[in-house]
């Protein structure tokens, strides 16, 4: 089957957060001849970003879309679909601001998505390899398979593996199978947006896809540390609370698949572990952790309160509750 056209052709989606300027202006730069339409959705920057944003704005192809303070990614990605719908695209790829597409990446991504529909197959979506030049090992592309988790091999650079997700930057995703997946959960905030999304996707019957040729840089959570020769991402102890109350707030889906629940269980406790250990300062993120699960078996989602992002340095557990 062949998608059918729309006169919007491909629009990209980009999400920014406090982002550092020139690598934004090198995203444009590589974005802006790749896409049909561009439209940039700010999730709380300061007012020196809005004013460069608005400036860039004014020079170039591109829609700003300032929400006024930090909504969450979901949401922000939300607005950009939602734009994208009413300029009838036939794509949407979404962003981070800090990626950096290869000049091939969105065509090579395109290439998949139309011939793997051609053949009969119902797109979720398609992403790029991408290379975190701090970690310098590019991230397999990951299928759970039973209880195991198969690191999908680029055995060329033309391969196309299925894949159970992929991350949200540098995801094609074609306007009919948003329409019937529907959009992202915004209750998530960050943070398992793109891993739901992926897999209730495929629950609907439509396939993920990683495209070995296209290729990104993306800078993958905070600086890495060290550990034993060698790298892992870092990321801030509120996003450890994300990580793990959404993760916990997945286990409770009665449609995610039990065989996914307990693998991706697994890990879960082997990073609560060793960001315990680890990461610093330790009881911080020991207690984001924490609070993170409860809030997750309890339902307690959207944005993470200020008073738990303000806890002294060893709290009262009744705060907890």
């Amino acid at each position: 089957k062949i998608m059918k056209k729309n006169k919007g052709g491909i629009c990209a989606v980009v999400v920014t957060y406090r982002p550092n300027l020139e690598k934004l202006r090198q995203l444009f730069d590589a974005l802006l001849p790749q896409v049909d339409d561009l439209i940039v959705v700010d999730n709380g920057s300061s007012d020196s970003v809005l004013a460069w944003l608005e400036h860039y704005q004014s020079t170039a192809q591109l829609r700003l879309v300032a929400l006024g303070d930090n909504q969450g990614i979901a949401t922000a990605q939300n607005v950009g679909i939602h734009y994208a719908k009413r300029q009838e695209a036939d794509y949407v790829i979404l962003f981070d601001h800090d990626s950096n597409p290869a000049p091939d990446m969105v065509a090579r991504l395109h290439a998949v998505a139309e011939a793997k529909a051609a053949s009969g197959v119902n797109v979720a979506a398609v992403g790029p390899r991408y290379l975190d030049e701090r970690r310098d090992n590019p991230p397999p592309f990951i299928q759970i398979v039973g209880l195991r988790v198969i690191r999908q091999p680029c055995t060329c650079g033309d391969s196309v593996v299925d894949v159970d997700y992929l991350i949200a930057s540098g995801c094609l995703m074609p306007m009919q199978t948003l329409d019937i997946v529907g959009p992202m959960k915004e209750e998530l905030f960050i943070d398992y947006v793109d891993i739901e999304w992926g897999l209730r996707a495929k629950t609907k019957g439509y396939q993920s896809f990683g495209a070995c040729g296209a290729l990104m840089g993306h800078d993958l959570g905070d600086e890495p540390f060290h550990f034993f020769g060698r790298k892992y991402p870092s990321h801030s102890a509120l996003r450890h609370y994300y990580h793990f109350r959404n993760a916990i707030w997945m286990y409770r889906q009665s449609w995610i698949p039990i065989h996914w629940k307990f693998t991706d269980g697994y890990r879960l406790v082997l990073k609560y572990g060793f960001y315990t250990l680890f990461a610093k300062p330790r009881w911080r993120h020991c207690w984001m952790m924490t609070v993170g699960m409860v809030h997750g078996l309890f339902g307690r989602m959207g944005v993470m309160e200020a008073d738990f992002v303000a806890l002294p340095v060893r709290p009262r557990i009744a705060v907890l509750m």
